[in-house]
């Protein structure tokens, strides 16, 4: 762990006493325990085991609301809505609202966050507001992608946002790509024409998951109109066998 003041001072070079200055345990400076009764204020920096800074994450999850109790992205929960998509380990959660807002930016008090559990937020601890739409994503152990990567479809688009919107349902995809799609994905992400991610474009979608599919409804956008989507899904191993290319 490294501190040093908001200014850059390095800790060591303040004068204050430290009650805590530990990787294991983090920074803690009593105002108690100084000379001048006050200390400086802190920023730290952890370096953290090479695994932590795996690259392999998830898609961001929203299955949960703010209405009733409050927001909760529970792991446990989110294991069961989206088999496979998900490590049953995690190394690391990442929370933002669906504004794009990192969770630590908000002013919201939060019940719980970390990987072990998931995310927490309770309306009766906000006062006489309720917690922002939180959305969440997990750093797994590279082995997790490592073996989700080994058989995946070409990008596919069976439809467009003419209409409706746009509906790359499963159910479609098997009968628009005969024998080069599985029907029973691992995950599934989802870009648009010209490259940009789903979770990038602002599009709110009525469904991103292995068991439907994608879709988005122009009638739920504020423009009134989704981009126009690609998807690519993710198979078990054995589907690659003697069909196409595993990539």
């Amino acid at each position: 762990m490294e501190a040093q003041t908001v200014s850059g001072v390095k800790s060591q070079h303040t004068g204050n006493t430290f009650h805590v200055h530990s990787a294991s345990e983090g920074l803690l400076c009593l105002n108690s325990e100084q000379k001048w009764k006050q200390c400086e204020d802190y920023k730290v920096k952890f370096t953290c085991t090479g695994q932590f800074c795996s690259e392999c994450r998830t898609r961001w999850f929203d299955h949960d609301d703010p209405t009733g109790n409050g927001d909760y992205e529970v792991l446990t929960d989110l294991l069961n809505i989206y088999p496979r998509e998900i490590c049953p380990h995690p190394i690391a959660i990442e929370v933002e609202s669906i504004s794009g807002e990192p969770a630590s930016n908000t002013s919201d008090t939060l019940l719980s966050y970390d990987a072990t559990y998931g995310f927490a937020c309770v309306n009766a601890d906000q006062g006489s507001r309720s917690c922002e739409d939180y959305r969440v994503r997990f750093t797994c152990p590279e082995e997790f992608c490592q073996v989700s990567e080994q058989c995946r479809t070409q990008w596919m688009s069976g439809d467009n946002p003419s209409e409706e919107g746009d509906v790359e349902s499963l159910v479609q995809l098997l009968k628009t790509f005969p024998g080069q799609v599985c029907r029973n994905p691992i995950s599934i992400e989802a870009k648009t024409a010209s490259g940009i991610s789903a979770t990038q474009t602002g599009d709110t979608y009525l469904s991103y998951d292995v068991a439907f599919g994608f879709a988005c409804i122009n009638e739920k956008q504020r423009d009134k109109q989704c981009e126009d989507y690609q998807v690519i899904l993710t198979c078990p191993s054995d589907f690659c066998q003697g069909k196409f290319s595993c990539r």
